[in-house]
């Protein structure tokens, strides 16, 4: 039997999927690892735990689950995001790798606006954000110039992990893309932010497909984990990238909305035509010379999960969300905003807080849980509304994740977007969409959408029901007044939080 692994490099923990030529996935094995933060706002991981992990994770593949290594023909990568991982010339971590979730960079962001303004916007389709990968490179540059000295190239974690299979430094360009140093239409690094920031083009890896081969497992990671060095390796994704193609989001007729703890409103972009200005993440696809384009609600499910916890406790998490079927569309006129860490799309403003809006004497408990999942889709709307303002139309949302698990939030999501709904048979996530990579790479399929037409499956479908679409356009033009009318007193609050502290 021939399989395929699929690496899903999270934050927490990598997952191993072993997927045969059907589509399905014969064993699966994870590792955990640890997370590092050693001052407020920082977030760091030792690389060695990822490589580690995913070993570990192969070798029980093979031990615990019999997966024979001469039957793993390919292998490919899902990662999570931006994170930076410097190596010295002799390929050695200088430090720890500082992740997509840490926010020291605050400064760093301000400055390359400061030096580039819309040019940078231009070049890379995005504006710099904490999360982004050239801004922990500058912060290194400014605090430890020592070590920027010895730094002669950078990659970010799963492309880290898959040198250390191959031994080949690359970089694949949907994860590229997240660095925003890529020159996003060109599909090249941009020179110009190089010069404008005094980085040698030097450190700038070699750029790979996604679909690319990336070489054979090298013998000393053969003796380590036990695979073949006949398997071959293949650039892979960047998470959301991975987690698309997992999804079967490759026309651009089709949007992913994806309920985790944050949420991501994620579209297909068939060119780099379409202009977002920054009011939306535009990245490099995992599909060569296509793109998509990304909105985050930071606190998706975790209002929900912040929610229950809170005033819902002792309730089963399936009990506590068809409760809010005794409410009504529009939650008996009560709006919740999902901005209790802050928000980035379309409001990058880590100062705004959520609301209740409309609390009368008369609301139920119910009445809360709907008006918090109505204002999780609100959130999403206010995403894929940038899509309409710019003539980008799609027909078709695939739901994933919490929202996924729910008949009435799939209900909600179809009135609200006033778009046909679809759920997965069998939600994999990136970890589907790193094994598809893998399997269209060793030729199993000649591409990803035709590989998508065995492995991805779509399951249940749910359309809008005209009069509650009525309802909720009303509704949603008086949630668009909220952040406006909110901002100002957040803003005030956090300052005064802070100086309590």
């Amino acid at each position: 039997m021939q399989v395929v692994l699929g690496v899903d490099l999270g934050t927490s923990a990598v997952k191993v999927s072993a997927v045969d030529q059907a589509g399905k996935i014969v064993a699966q094995q994870s590792k955990e690892y640890p997370l590092s933060q050693p001052e407020p706002g920082y977030s760091e991981q030792n690389p060695e735990d990822w490589v580690m992990g995913t070993t570990v994770a192969i070798k029980r593949l093979i031990e615990v689950d019999k997966i024979k290594p001469t039957d793993i023909k390919g292998i490919s990568y899902s990662g999570q995001m931006h994170g930076l991982v410097l190596l010295d010339d002799h390929h050695q971590v200088l430090r720890p790798a500082i992740l997509w979730n840490d926010t020291r960079t605050t400064q760093q962001c301000k400055e390359i606006l400061d030096v580039m303004g819309k040019d940078f916007i231009k070049i890379t389709r995005n504006v710099p954000l904490e999360g982004f990968t050239l801004p922990k490179l500058l912060w290194v540059k400014e605090h430890e110039p020592q070590i920027f000295e010895e730094a002669a190239t950078f990659l970010l974690p799963k492309d880290y992990v898959r040198y250390r299979m191959t031994g080949k430094i690359a970089m694949e360009y949907s994860d590229a893309a997240g660095t925003v140093m890529l020159d996003e239409e060109n599909r090249k690094w941009s020179s110009q932010i190089a010069e404008a920031f005094q980085l040698p083009m030097e450190i700038f890896p070699p750029l790979i497909e996604s679909i690319g081969f990336a070489g054979k497992i090298s013998e000393t990671y053969a003796s380590f984990s036990g695979l073949s060095t006949d398997t071959q390796v293949f650039g892979g994704a960047a998470d959301n990238a991975a987690g698309a193609i997992g999804a079967g989001i490759l026309n651009t007729n089709q949007v992913l909305s994806s309920i985790g703890t944050s949420g991501v409103v994620l579209k297909y972009e068939d060119n780099a035509k379409v202009d977002y200005q920054g009011a939306l993440h535009f990245f490099n696809h995992a599909i060569p010379n296509k793109y998509y384009t990304m909105g985050v609600t930071l606190a998706a499910g975790y209002s929900l999960s912040w929610f229950k916890k809170r005033f819902s406790n002792d309730n089963s998490f399936t009990n506590f969300v068809n409760a809010a079927k005794k409410s009504t569309v529009g939650a008996n006129g009560l709006l919740f905003t999902p901005y209790i860490v802050g928000e980035r799309t379309p409001y990058p403003d880590g100062d705004i807080r959520g609301s209740f809006i409309g609390i009368d004497g008369t609301h139920r408990k119910e009445d809360f849980t709907r008006a918090v999942l109505e204002g999780i889709v609100f959130s999403f709307r206010d995403i894929m509304r940038i899509f309409a303002e710019k003539g980008s139309n799609f027909d078709t949302v695939v739901s994933i994740g919490g929202g996924a698990k729910s008949a009435l939030w799939l209900q909600i999501q179809a009135d609200i977007f006033n778009k046909k709904v679809v759920t997965l048979k069998n939600e994999q996530g990136p970890g589907l969409g790193a094994a598809m990579i893998a399997a269209v790479g060793v030729g199993w399929f000649g591409s990803l959408n035709e590989c998508a037409e065995r492995f991805v499956a779509y399951d249940q479908t749910y359309l809008p029901n005209a009069q509650n679409v009525k309802k909720y356009d009303e509704l949603y033009n008086l949630y668009k007044k909220v952040y406006g009318q909110t901002a100002e007193i957040s803003h005030g609050l956090m300052n005064y939080r802070r100086e309590m502290l």
